[in-house]
This record gives C-alpha cells, sequence and structure tokens, in this order.
C-alpha cells in the first residue's frame, strides 16, 4: 500500500473534521451530483432540449468523465481499506468493484457509455438510468445504511407486519372477487385482478378507479380499509422505533466509549482522536457529545 492510497481514499470518502480538501472534495462531488439530477430533469423537456442540447451534451460529457476518474481512484487506492474483510490488494478493489457503491458508481457511467457500445438505445431509459447518480451520495451520507440497518435489527416485527398485510392482502382480494364479481366482472375478474384493489386499498392510497357497488363488498372494503390503516402504522412504528433504538445503542456505545478513556482521569491524544471518530461515525452532535461528557464528569466527581 502506497501513502498516496491512503491519502486518496481519505479525499475520495467522507471528509474527516478539519481535512479541507476532502470536505471541499466532498461538497464538489455532491453539488455535481445534484446538478446532474437537475440536468437530467430538464433534458427530458423537449423544448429545453432543442435550445440548450449542446450544452447538456457538455456537462454530460464533463460530468462522466470526473465520474470515471472519480470511480478509477477509487478502485486503484481501494487497497488502502483497513476495514476490508480481504487482505490482498487485488481482493480489496474486487470487494469495492462488487459493493453496492462501487455498483453504483458503475452504473452512473454506464447509461453515457453504453450509446457508444450498443448504439440505438432507448435515450429515455438512458436518462431514468443516470439518475441512479443520487445514489452516489451515499459515498458521503449513512442513511440507506442506517435504514438497512434499521430494519435488519428489526427483521423479525418487520416480516411479521409483512406477514400480517399478506394475509389481509390475500383474505381482503378473495373476500371481495367472492362479493363483486357478478356486479363487475370487467373489474374483479379474478382473485389477482382483485389484489390490485386490495392493494392501494391496504396501503390507504386508494385511487378510486376501482371501487365496490355491492352491499357486501362495500363492508368489506371498509375492513380492507381499516386493516391498513392499521397495518402501515405498525410497519411505520417498527421503522420509527428500530431507528431510535439504534440512536441509543450508538449513544450508548459512545458514552461507553468516555467513560473508558476518562477512568484514569485523563483523556490521551489517541483517545480524543478515537471519540471524535466515532462521534462523527454516528453522527452526534458536538453539543451533545460534550453534554455527556460533562454528565460523566459530574457522576465521577460525586463522592
Amino acid at each position: 500500500m502506497f501513502p498516496s492510497q491512503q491519502r486518496t481514499m481519505e479525499i475520495l470518502n467522507k471528509g474527516a473534521e478539519g481535512d479541507v480538501v476532502s470536505r471541499v472534495c466532498d461538497t464538489f462531488l455532491s453539488v455535481l451530483i445534484l446538478l446532474n439530477l437537475v440536468a437530467v430533469c430538464l433534458e427530458s423537456v423537449n423544448s429545453f432540449h432543442a435550445q440548450y442540447g449542446y450544452e447538456l451534451f457538455l456537462f454530460e460529457t464533463v460530468s462522466v468523465v470526473i465520474f470515471v476518474i472519480e470511480y478509477s481512484l477509487r478502485i486503484w487506492s481501494a487497497p488502502a481499506n483497513e476495514e476490508s474483510k480481504s487482505s490482498s490488494p487485488s481482493g480489496r478493489r474486487f470487494e469495492y468493484i462488487f459493493s453496492f457503491t462501487g455498483v453504483i458508481d458503475l452504473m452512473a457511467i454506464l447509461p453515457t457509455i453504453l450509446p457508444l457500445l450498443l448504439g440505438g438505445v432507448d435515450l429515455r431509459w438512458l436518462r431514468v438510468l443516470r439518475l441512479v447518480r443520487l445514489l452516489k451520495i451515499s459515498h458521503y451520507s449513512s442513511a440507506l445504511e442506517d435504514l438497512f440497518s434499521a430494519v435488519y435489527q428489526e427483521r423479525r416485527s418487520f416480516l411479521a407486519a409483512l406477514y400480517l398485510m399478506g394475509i389481509a392482502l390475500f383474505l381482503s382480494s378473495s373476500l371481495m372477487y367472492l362479493a363483486e364479481y357478478e356486479a363487475q366482472p370487467e373489474k374483479f375478474a379474478s382473485i389477482p385482478q382483485t389484489m390490485w384493489w386490495a392493494l392501494i386499498t391496504l396501503t390507504t392510497v386508494g385511487y378510486g378507479d376501482v371501487s365496490p357497488v355491492t352491499p357486501l363488498g362495500q363492508i368489506i372494503g371498509a375492513f380492507t380499509a381499516i386493516m391498513g390503516v392499521c397495518t402501515v402504522a405498525l410497519l411505520t412504528g417498527i421503522v420509527a422505533s428500530a431507528f431510535s433504538n439504534q440512536m441509543s445503542r450508538r449513544e450508548a456505545i459512545f458514552e461507553a466509549e468516555i467513560n473508558s478513556a476518562m477512568s484514569d482521569g485523563v483523556i490521551t491524544e489517541d483517545e480524543q482522536k478515537h471519540i471524535e471518530e466515532l462521534r462523527e461515525r454516528f453522527k452526534i452532535t458536538e453539543e451533545h457529545a460534550r453534554a455527556i461528557a460533562d454528565l460523566l464528569e459530574e457522576k465521577r466527581n460525586k463522592p
């Protein structure tokens, strides 16, 4: 591993506190990604594309060149990743390439390269694929990681709620099919077709394009809507609770780390650096961190 690889990885990944170069790089790439999303949306407006098509093409070309350079540098600096499960440089490179962020980085440049390789590709599909660049911000934000982690921690409760929703979906679809088939055979022609109505009713969307007309069907529809409110509230509560529990666990780990560092009465420079890195990784504000430290100090000073 070369020192330049380590520094390159530090610059491309989320910048640490005080690392001006890395923070500037993060801001530049984030703004570039957002501008790309705006450009993709404006490109779909025919009048705007007709007037500024050349400028959009230049901006896309420059953006892709920058993304290709970034992608190449990430592959080159991957051996510097000490958190990798692989010990060999090539293994760490392949680990990045096939990781979630690596696949997203590749997909960010493919929509522009594919037409050069395949020729006649539907431009509308390419525009949609270019919107995947929004996920590149996951390099600098842990929002998606936090969501997946929270759901995984509460996976049993989440799967149980989905199971209940599945039961409600099949039960309401079957009953509504029996109640409405004769009155509306074109809208409730089969149980799978009736699932469309059941799904939008259970999720409380209720487009209104399909609705029961028989008294029994309306009763079933009312109960389906009530079950939908309950299941959606249950799923929402599970995710919200998972996020809250995750933050509580992080605060407990952070508090234990500070308590351990204060055990000998002196917080060394290395301990302070580790605490600061932990604070940034757990998204704990400086004010909150100081409050935790002050509270622990007060507890330790009590007779």
